[in-house]
């Protein structure tokens, strides 16, 4: 039996303990947020539909799957969230929380296509769905005439203005790469510190060189149980898989 999967079994064992008040994550950046100036209204907290919402301060290490769908002509010339006017016809897109200006790659897991659209808006605030494409971007990932597709996407790095004062243009500033530095795999995001520490315990069990990360976010603090596997990135993306078998679907490496 392989090392890797005698790791993958006793994970598993362990992953059947239901730890209540702890989240299996799919990605958040790994920035705190700021902390004094002024916040960006696009960053800002907002409520729809009664539920209210929590803008991350980065986008850096966010990764997400869930079902995709697209919006068009209604919305065609109208106001973006970040003030811009809708064009249904450029690769754009609505995501709730992301930063404005996030270049993310969506991967559409049904027919295996990829494109990279900019987030310039807010929604899709349809129980289930974590992003709206434009008519263009539908088009392109094969799922304009469906109407929905299961997604995965990954946040690339973000647009930002450049070039002389005059000039508007904007340029792409990729996050960090991740092939240098220290891997992490995040297994998990707890609002209870003791249930962290419940499963920080079980994965030093296991021989694991496990830690737990605090994050103060603007609804309360979280401990982020994160796992050290080495400065290898390969063998941290396939220990990312182990652990998603294993009962942590949200699993993903984080580099410091």
């Amino acid at each position: 039996m392989s090392v890797l999967r005698a790791t993958a079994i006793l994970l598993l064992l362990a992953g059947l303990v239901t730890l209540t008040g702890c989240g299996v994550l799919t990605g958040k950046g790994k920035k705190p947020p700021p902390t004094g100036g002024v916040v960006p209204a696009t960053q800002r907290p907002y409520t729809i539909n009664g539920k209210t919402y929590y803008p991350l301060p980065s986008a850096e290490g966010f990764k997400e799957t869930g079902i995709a769908s697209w919006y068009g002509k209604p919305f065609h010339g109208r106001q973006t969230s970040n003030g811009e006017t809708y064009d249904m016809f450029t690769l754009t897109a609505a995501h709730k929380t992301l930063p404005m200006n996030t270049q993310l790659l969506v991967h559409n897991l049904e027919n295996g296509q990829e494109i990279v659209v900019r987030v310039n808006d807010r929604g899709p605030f349809v129980q289930g769905r974590v992003l709206d494409l434009s008519v263009a971007g539908a088009k392109q990932l094969g799922l304009y005439g469906k109407g929905t597709a299961k997604v995965r996407l990954t946040a690339l790095g973000e647009v930002v203005p450049c070039g002389k004062e005059e000039v508007k243009t904007r340029c792409f500033l990729p996050h960090e790469a991740l092939d240098k530095g220290e891997f992490f795999v995040q297994i998990a995001e707890c609002s209870d510190q003791a249930k962290a520490e419940v499963l920080l315990r079980q994965m030093f069990e296991q021989g694991k060189n496990a830690v737990i990360q605090p994050y103060d976010s603007p609804i309360g603090r979280f401990y982020r149980v994160q796992i050290r596997v080495g400065a290898d990135l390969r063998e941290a993306r396939q220990q990312e898989k182990v652990f998603a078998k294993a009962g942590f679907p949200g699993a993903f490496v984080v580099a410091r």
